[in-house]
């Protein structure tokens, strides 16, 4: 699963990418889930921050997921939760094509999916104050040390996440690096309008509201840990 910030040779030239955009091939099935509801759930970037109620058709809190991957958890808690509604980002392609076959074959009315930078989503589309919750789960860890500066989870970006959460509101993060979970909280923790659900210094318990995937239940398996950082707007 990816996120979104281009690599460096020239800071002063290109952003750094927290992403590499790959460029596999659309299954059939990707291609005609794409082909057949991009013109129902997609959405285009644009100068003007996303009205949800007109986008949505109704006032329900909004989530926020960055980096969906192949889509399979983002269209269960979609399917689930009708009470919320979903706005996912993915650089990916078939991942999108993938995610769109599934809401448009269930008819979901209650998700949205952009395919570009989350950036471009997070400083253009979305309006401070608006979401109920942003979820990031399990980004590129980027684990050696040349290369954690392309982490997604650095200072500006969370401040810029908390500015578009609703006093309320949550940013949800999950990993299965221990580093980068180390990182994410001591990142999350220095933000003065973000307070720790678990308390101070301490990873979450995973929520009901999160599907276990295939990916994280073989790492389980394996031994492998996971840690969930939930941390609310307080302001």
């Amino acid at each position: 699963m990816n996120d979104g910030i281009s690599d460096e040779t020239d800071l002063k030239k290109r952003k750094i990418r927290s992403f590499v955009v790959r460029s596999g091939r659309m299954t059939l099935g990707q291609k005609k889930g794409w082909d057949d509801y991009w013109g129902d759930y997609g959405l285009e970037m644009s100068d003007e921050a996303l009205d949800f109620s007109v986008v949505f058709g109704n006032d329900h809190p909004v989530v926020l997921e960055i980096g969906f991957g192949m889509g399979a958890s983002l269209f269960e808690m979609a399917r689930t939760q009708p009470e919320l509604n979903f706005i996912g980002i993915e650089v990916h392609r078939p991942g999108v094509g993938a995610l769109l076959a599934m809401a448009g074959d269930a008819e979901l009315n209650n998700l949205k999916l952009y395919c570009c930078d989350a950036n471009e989503v997070i400083n253009k589309g979305l309006l401070d104050n608006s979401l109920h919750r942003v979820q990031l789960f399990f980004p590129d860890p980027w684990h050696k040390n040349k290369h954690h500066k392309r982490r997604l989870v650095q200072t500006d970006f969370v401040q810029r996440i908390a500015r578009k959460l609703a006093a309320g509101g949550v940013f949800h993060l999950a990993t299965d690096w221990e580093h980068y979970a180390r990182h994410m909280m001591t990142v999350l923790s220095a933000i003065q309008n973000l307070d720790n659900l678990a308390g101070v210094g301490h990873y979450s318990d995973k929520p009901a509201y999160r599907p276990s995937t295939k990916f994280e239940n073989r790492g389980i398996n394996l031994g492998h840990g996971v840690w969930d950082l939930l941390f609310e707007r307080s302001q």
